[in-house]
């Protein structure tokens, strides 16, 4: 048998809890980081792709693997396919009445994803916490966190590499009078503020927390509150990058904001 992957075991768990609603959210979770492998029934056509559509019956379905090796399996033989993230393969998908085949017949992680689940999938991942536009007035260590919430923030900044300094956990006093936590970042790049937010949207969603429970900030490395995060705060250390050289596309999707066009 087969090494087990990321997403095998986050599929174990959620059989073996099948009324843990964390469980399940990390399942879904691996999927839509995961890099997956879609079935096309034909090579793709610059930002164009085609991917081999089934007819269950109750509904069509596409097929992804994550392993390339899997989908040869399934197919027999050599096969055209896109690899893109779950993430992409979900916005692609969504409206369309389609739904996903996961891992079909070549794992223990197998299973159909109905369209109505993969709607669920791309609205949650568009979920984003807001970002804070109040002053901060006081700010403590944050308290009363999950630690399944602070694992999740420490995976998905880890995958945010060069986009920021660090970030900062903080439970803050608002000058409105509102009390809470932000996540502050610090030194983010132009550009990057969008997708760090989702990425911090993400793990609250994916944790089970309620996205409007933290807030999100940017800081420039020289602004007051930068200092003062770092007196109180739970610091996350993101992965920097030698040199951020662009990024050649080698397939359609990369760019998680751009899905490939479905024909």
């Amino acid at each position: 048998m087969s090494e087990q992957t990321p997403l095998d075991i986050a599929h174990a768990g959620m059989e073996a809890a099948p009324n843990d609603d964390a469980a399940r959210l990390r399942f879904y979770e691996r999927l839509a980081d995961s890099e997956m492998f879609l079935l096309l029934s034909k090579e793709a056509m610059g930002e164009q792709i085609e991917p081999e559509i089934f007819d269950l019956g109750e509904a069509s379905f596409v097929l992804v693997f994550d392993r390339i090796d899997r989908l040869s399996q399934f197919v027999g033989k050599s096969a055209p396919y896109a690899a893109l993230s779950g993430r992409s393969i979900a916005q692609m998908l969504t409206g369309q009445g389609i739904g996903l085949g996961v891992n079909l017949e070549v794992a223990p992680s197998q299973m159909l994803i109905p369209p109505d689940a993969v709607n669920w999938l791309c609205d949650t991942l568009a979920h984003a916490p807001d970002e804070v536009e109040e002053r901060p007035e006081e700010l403590y260590a944050p308290k009363g966190l999950p630690e399944e919430l602070l694992t999740a923030l420490d995976a998905k900044l880890a995958s945010a590499a060069g986009f920021a300094s660090n970030a900062y956990l903080v439970a803050v006093h608002y000058e409105g009078g509102r009390q809470g936590h932000l996540l502050g970042f610090v030194g983010a790049i132009e550009g990057a503020e969008h997708a760090l937010a989702r990425a911090a949207g993400e793990a609250l969603t994916f944790s089970g927390i309620e996205a409007g429970s933290i807030d999100v900030g940017f800081f420039s490395q020289s602004d007051p509150m930068a200092a003062a995060m770092a007196k109180v705060g739970l610091r996350f250390e993101l992965p920097k990058l030698e040199e951020r050289a662009q990024v050649v596309r080698a397939a359609p999707g990369s760019d998680p904001d751009k899905p490939p066009k479905l024909r």
